[in-house]
């Protein structure tokens, strides 16, 4: 069985739309389609008002099976956070996934974030040293044998796609472990949640009201609710 992937995380600049989508293919490539990787950066246009983005990407995010958190930053992306928090009401397997050496937060707490953005069920938290990584690979291709001129051939990337590729594995194996976990939301209680999900965020719809009846009904198909 495929599942879909909501892919969260900051889509500013050139690192993370290129980052995003390299990790997006290695995870779909990787499994063989069986996660497959949907970015919110691919539905969205500069025509679209900041209401349409977000409505785009929460119905985006309702709609998918599994949801994939990227919480790296100093803080955490606060569109990240909202997007974390609806696919908890929507009771949606999830993975967070960090990647930053910078231990902002840490503290005495668990993770290194606010806790209040920690504990929730059906969650998987993957934090990986891709520094050590990337340091450890580029040493292997023994840059200091190289003469100057050679330094800008594609070791560096090479090293980078491996990177990409081991937490691409990481990021699969914490799925399978999710969907291990049963689902919280009841046959009961499922279709007012649903109900409510679709009118809680005032979406902009012309054309009468939003629903999530179809969608949830899918979730049920595959056994995720």
């Amino acid at each position: 069985m495929s599942y879909t992937i909501y892919f969260a995380g900051d889509l500013f600049d050139h690192k993370d739309l290129a980052g995003n989508a390299a990790l997006a293919t290695a995870i779909t490539e990787k499994s063989e389609g069986r996660f497959l990787c949907l970015l919110p950066q691919n539905f969205e246009s500069g025509a679209m008002s900041a209401q349409d983005i977000r409505d785009n990407d929460l119905k985006l995010l309702v709609d998918c099976d599994l949801a994939l958190f990227n919480f790296d930053g100093t803080e955490l992306d606060s569109g990240t956070v909202v997007e974390y928090m609806f696919a908890k009401f929507a009771d949606i397997p999830s993975v967070i996934l960090r990647t930053d050496l910078r231990n902002a937060g840490a503290g005495r707490f668990e993770y290194p974030w606010n806790p209040m953005v920690s504990h929730f069920p059906r969650t998987e938290v993957v934090i990986l040293d891709v520094h050590e990584r990337y340091q450890a690979l580029v040493a292997s291709q023994n840059y200091a044998d190289y003469p100057l001129e050679h330094y800008n051939e594609n070791r560096s990337c090479q090293s980078a796609a491996a990177v990409t590729d081991w937490v691409a594995g990481e990021v699969m194996a914490a799925f399978e472990r999710v969907l291990k976990e049963p689902a919280r939301l009841s046959p009961e209680l499922s279709s007012t949640v649903y109900d409510w999900l679709a009118k809680m965020p005032g979406f902009a719809e012309v054309s009468g009201d939003v629903s999530f009846k179809k969608i949830l009904e899918k979730k049920r198909q595959k056994g995720l609710i």
